[in-house]
């Protein structure tokens, strides 16, 4: 199961130059003038947990699959795109298709770079990308709430309850919030809320791209930012796109970590960005493990072992009896699933077990 982090931004601002470095490749061009990128590239990058090494080595597996998230670069937003301008609507329905939004924003100053706003303001800049995505919500809520109303009269009761759902939703966006401030407690309204996708409904990481010798502590930009994500109760997570392209030239780990401590940095930017993204998205993760692989695999949190299962495959999810479960401390510590079964540290557990980060499952099914 993998989850897609949408990269967005306005044009110019090292979103293309950081999707390249993330995701070690070039498929992204990186030019100095807006609309470079048309069409939204994907990169999937894989999520490094020492944990899966160990339990492979463990297991003496012969292959070891991490889980994955990925990257969507999507090309550069401007003022009125809500509204068709510069490639506008094209864009915005690509981001509608993310799990969450790594929200670009220059705080460097660069005279060689042009600004489309002729000016570094990154407060000012992501107000006009969210601006965007509300209008685009907006509008797409008034279309969905007026052809309800045109259905009213019909004996289905689910269209008055949707038309007040989307009432809800318009007030509070005409209020100029965003759509991740409304919170349902009945199961219905939620789902139908959720169905509807909205932007400024989806998790946001602001991602501050400062120059190379800021990239420890950030700049007075990058302090604008923290103290907007502190407000929304988000993350900023400071970057510098040419370190991160520096560093993805590096052919092994070796050269990247003394690479990363000649110039007083402890992680990549993309280590920083996985665990953001985990965080923001709610996510945790559990191993399967044997002689033939040990793989990760990425769920959100508090899901129940045959949702977990039907990850994997939807026939386990379909046919779930029970799965076998041991947590990564007692494998670890006993040395594997046989060990540990015979210690009575393998849990037999039903369907109305909640997964925690770190199991370790087999599971039980028939079809």
């Amino acid at each position: 199961m993998g989850f897609k982090c949408g990269i967005v931004g306005l044009p110019n601002v090292g979103k293309s130059t950081l999707f390249n470095a993330l995701t070690a490749t070039s498929i992204a061009q990186a030019d100095n003038f807006p609309f470079c990128t048309i069409e939204p590239n994907f990169g999937r990058v894989f999520v490094p947990d020492n944990r899966l090494n160990e339990i492979s080595l463990i297991s003496e597996s012969e292959v070891t699959i991490p889980t994955h998230l990925e990257f969507v670069d999507i090309a550069g937003l401007v003022k009125g795109a809500s509204t068709g301008e510069g490639l506008g609507n094209q864009f915005l329905s690509n981001i509608r298709n993310v799990d969450a939004i790594i929200h670009v924003l220059r705080c460097f100053d660069d005279e060689n770079i042009t600004h489309v706003n002729s000016k570094v303001d990154p407060v000012f800049d992501s107000e006009i990308i969210e601006t965007e995505l509300l209008i685009s919500d907006l509008n797409m809520i008034e279309n969905i709430s007026n052809n309800l109303k045109k259905k009213s009269k019909s004996s289905d009761t689910n269209i008055k309850k949707n038309i007040s759902i989307l009432e809800h939703i318009l007030d509070i966006l005409g209020q100029g919030l965003p759509a991740r401030n409304i919170q349902y407690d009945d199961d219905y309204e939620k789902l139908y809320f959720n169905s509807l996708q909205l932007l400024t409904n989806k998790p946001i990481i602001y991602l501050s791209n400062v120059e190379e010798e800021n990239a420890d502590q950030g700049n007075k930009y990058s302090a604008q930012i923290d103290k907007k994500s502190n407000e929304e109760n988000t993350k900023n997570i400071i970057v510098s796109a040419s370190i991160e392209a520096e560093i993805s030239q590096l052919e092994n780990i070796e050269e990247r970590i003394e690479f990363l401590k000649s110039i007083g940095l402890n992680e990549t930017g993309l280590s920083k960005l996985i665990k953001g993204g985990y965080e923001i998205l709610d996510l945790i993760t559990f191993f399967t493990s044997g002689p033939k692989e040990s793989r990760a695999w990425t769920i959100t949190k508090g899901t129940k072992a045959p949702d977990a299962a039907g990850v994997i495959h939807t026939d386990f999810k379909k046919g779930f009896i029970r799965a076998e479960k041991i947590s990564f401390s007692d494998f670890k510590k006993l040395g594997g699933e046989k060990l540990s079964k015979e210690a009575g540290k393998m849990s037999q557990e039903g369907k109305e077990y909640t997964v925690e980060d770190g199991d370790i499952l087999h599971f039980l099914f028939n079809v």
